[in-house]
Parts: structure tokens; sequence; C-alpha cells
């Protein structure tokens, strides 16, 4: 096998995935700015940020994967120049936006109610419930502007994300000091405060993304604003049958962290600092392989609109290797820098030494979970949404939580390990699903070249 074409593709990939990884270095910067401003108001209020966190979070990646759907099919049209047809899926886009994001706001504003089930202390649930009633009134803008978003990254052009997500971490370092200390006649929310800051980042996101939209030149001569088309129902049915899939796949992974966080709540909010300042970490980092993934979406997607299945086929395969290379490198400064990361969120000794302790297992884990995120990234590409959700599902929810459980809250196999052994149930669920899409992959290239010799088309729009 040549190494020169697969070589050659990761320039490409780096030019792609480079601005993305800024914003959404930018974007989880947010929630570590989140983490460290509450945290030094107390450790309640950091606590409380962590479990509004595992409430809001599953539920935005929801209905932002159901949207993350628009990216392939975009950059399918546009790599068969099928251009006239871009602005209606965008439109469609918008509708199943409206349909998906009211329900996800009701089942926000009675999350709550959950904590009262877990024994959560009542300081704690009443911090936790004022954060989440404050970023839910920033839902429906951070669902519009994915779907923008994903309208420009499907047309390979990803600068706006990065400029748009610095905007964002520009206006929330501000807003949560105002909010969080009570300052310019605004009361002292504590950690309350950064539910509300974040809201007003993403109408402030919103309002970026759609000037920059009707300026670029690029992206206003599709005509997205110009007029509305109506919803065309069996196009939203197509566009949420391949999106919804996706969405569900991220939901078992994230609900993964979440019940996790959840489960440990009622062993103390040290406890729970400690595991939240691991998985924001871990979260960042984790922005690297996710990034060169939503290129290798766009990338894949693109070769397949031009009729270039080996093409498609050998994109894949090179950013699931380099993304495992930089893995490598990731998980080394992490056991290094472990002591020291954990540092910077606290002065709390209790919660720095946990910290520190999972950072350790996280560094194991960021292979597999770099693996497989690049793997379900190139399946996004191909359009074969559904098997990432089975497979999400059986390893995250079949393999890696029971296995947290048993060796975190039991002494069946070990002593209990507490939140160390959800950690290595992370570790096994997130390699069951790296092989597991991996050798889906395999499937896919075979069927999709046989396609392409057979002299089928690839791409058949929305």
């Amino acid at each position: 096998m040549a190494l020169k074409p697969y070589i050659a593709e990761i320039p490409r990939l780096l030019r792609l995935c480079g601005p993305i990884m800024v914003a959404q270095v930018a974007q989880t910067t947010m929630s570590f700015v989140d983490t460290l401003m509450a945290g030094q108001v107390s450790a309640t209020d950091l606590a409380a940020v962590a479990v509004a966190t595992s409430f809001w979070l599953p539920l935005i990646l929801l209905v932002q994967g159901v949207i993350m759907a628009l990216t392939p099919i975009i950059s399918q049209l546009n790599g068969a120049r099928r251009h006239g047809e871009v602005a209606a899926a965008v439109h469609q886009g918008f509708w199943l936006t409206i349909l998906v994001t009211l329900p996800a706001m009701l089942a926000l504003y009675y999350s709550p109610l959950a904590l009262h089930w877990l024994d959560v202390e009542p300081l704690l649930a009443e911090k936790t419930t004022g954060y989440l009633h404050g970023i839910l009134w920033g839902m429906p803008a951070y669902a519009l502007y994915q779907v923008l978003r994903n309208f420009s990254e499907g047309l390979s052009h990803t600068l706006p994300t990065m400029v748009i997500g610095f905007i964002g971490l520009a206006i929330n370092v501000p807003a949560n000091y105002i909010l969080i200390h009570g300052k310019l006649g605004m009361p002292a929310l504590g950690g309350v405060g950064c539910g509300y800051a974040s809201a007003l980042v993403f109408w402030a996101m919103l309002i970026a993304m759609i000037v920059y939209t009707r300026r670029s030149p690029l992206l206003n001569s599709f005509s997205v604003f110009t007029r509305l088309h109506a919803p065309d129902w069996p196009r939203i049915g197509r566009l949420f049958r391949l999106g919804f899939p996706i969405a569900m796949a991220i939901f078992c992974e994230v609900t993964l962290f979440t019940v996790v966080a959840l489960l440990l709540a009622p062993l103390g909010s040290e406890v729970v600092a400690g595991h939240q300042i691991a998985i924001n970490f871990s979260s960042m980092i984790f922005m690297i392989p996710l990034s060169l993934g939503m290129a290798m979406t766009i990338r894949v997607g693109h070769s397949l609109g031009e009729n270039k299945a080996e093409q498609a086929r050998m994109i894949s395969i090179a950013g699931i290797v380099f993304g495992c290379i930089v893995a490598i490198l990731t998980a080394l400064a992490t056991i290094m820098g472990r002591h020291w990361i954990s540092a910077l969120y606290t002065d709390n000794t209790a919660v720095l030494d946990l910290a520190a302790s999972l950072l350790l297992l996280a560094s194991f884990y960021q292979i597999s979970d770099a693996a497989q995120v690049i793997s379900a990234a190139a399946l996004r590409g191909y359009k074969d949404t559904q098997t990432i959700f089975y497979i999400t599902f059986v390893a995250y929810w079949l393999c890696g939580l029971p296995a947290g459980m048993v060796l975190g809250l039991t002494d069946w196999l070990v002593p209990a390990m507490g939140p160390h052994g959800f950690w290595i149930g992370f570790l096994i669920g997130l390699s069951v699903a790296a092989l597991m899409l991996i050798w889906r992959l395999r499937i896919i290239y075979a069927r999709v070249e046989h396609r392409n010799r057979a002299g089928l088309p690839l791409v058949d729009g929305l």
C-alpha cells in the first residue's frame, strides 16, 4: 500500500479541522471557565455546575445531533455540484430544529425533579435547578446556530465556526464574572450565574452567524435568507431519519458520563467536583479527535459526491491513524501533567488528589476515544448513521456502564472502587465502540466501492 496519498491527505484534513478545533476548544473553554469560576466560589457551586451539565448537555447535544445530518448532505451536494438544492436542505433543517428543540426545552425545565429521587443535598439541588432554568433560555439560539454552522461546514467553509467561537468565549468570561459576583448592579448568583451567562452567549453566537452568513460572498450566494422554503414533510422525515441515529449515538455516549455523575452525587460534593475536573479536562482533549472527525465527514461526503469511493476510503483510514497518533501524544502529556492540571481548578487537597488519579485513568482511554469518534464521523460521511447508534448503545450501556457500576459500587470482583471503577468502565465502553465502528467501516467500504464499480450514483441528496 502506497503511503504517499495517505500522508498527503493529512494537511487537507488539518486545514479543515484547524478552525473547527479552535472553535470546539473555545466552546469547551466556556465550560472550563464556568467550572473554574464556580469553583472559586465554593465546592458546592462547582458541584452544581457539574450536576447541571449532566442534565443539559445530553439534551442539547441530542438536538445538535439531529441537525448534524446536514453536514454530509450539504457536502455531498456540494461535491456533486448540485448547489441549487442546498438552500432547501438548510430550510428543512430549520423546521426540524424547531420541532425537536421545543420538547427538549420542556424536558430540561422539569429535569431537576430527578435530584429529589437521587437524595442530593438541598443546597446543591437548589443551585443546580437555578443553573438549568438559566441556560434554558439559550437553547433555541444554540440549536438554530448549529443549522447555520453545519451549512457553512458542509461547504468546507469552517472559518466562521472559529471566529464565532472566539466571540462566544469573549462574552462568556465577563458575563460570568458579572453574574457570579453581582457586578454592575446585578445580583450575585454564584454558580447559577453561569447558566444565564451561557444563554446570553448562545444568542450572541446566533446573531453573529446570521450576520456572517448574509455578508459572506460564498454563503450568501446560496440565498439561504432570500426565500424561506415551506416545510416539506417527506424531506424533514428523511432528514430526521438520518439525523436521529446520530443524535442517539451522541446521547448514548454523553449519558454514560451523565449517569455516572448522578450516581456519584450522593457520595458528596468533593467526589463530584473531582470527577467534574477530570471530565472537563478530558472533554477539552477530546476536541482534537472530534474536530478531526468533523473535517473527515466533510471530506468523505465531498469525495462521495464526486463519485470517488476509493478516495473516501483513503481519507477515513488516514484520519483514523493520524488521530490515534495524536491521542498517544495527548495521553502522555496528561500523565505527566495531571497534578498541575488539577491544581488549576481547585486548592482543595481532597478534590485535587482525586482529580489527578482520575486523569491518570483518562489518559489510557484517549486512543480508543479518538478511534471511535473518528470512525463514527467517517460513517456519517457515508450517511451510515443507524449502525453508529446500535454500536454505541451496546458499547456504552451494555458494556461500559455495567462494568463501571460493578467495579465502582459493588464488592463482586474487587472492593468498591468508587469513581475509579466508573472510569475503568469508560475505558471498556470506548474500546468496544472503537473496535465495532472500525469493523462496520470495512463493510461500508466494500459496499460503496461495489456500487461505484457498477456505475451507480453514490449521492441521493435529501
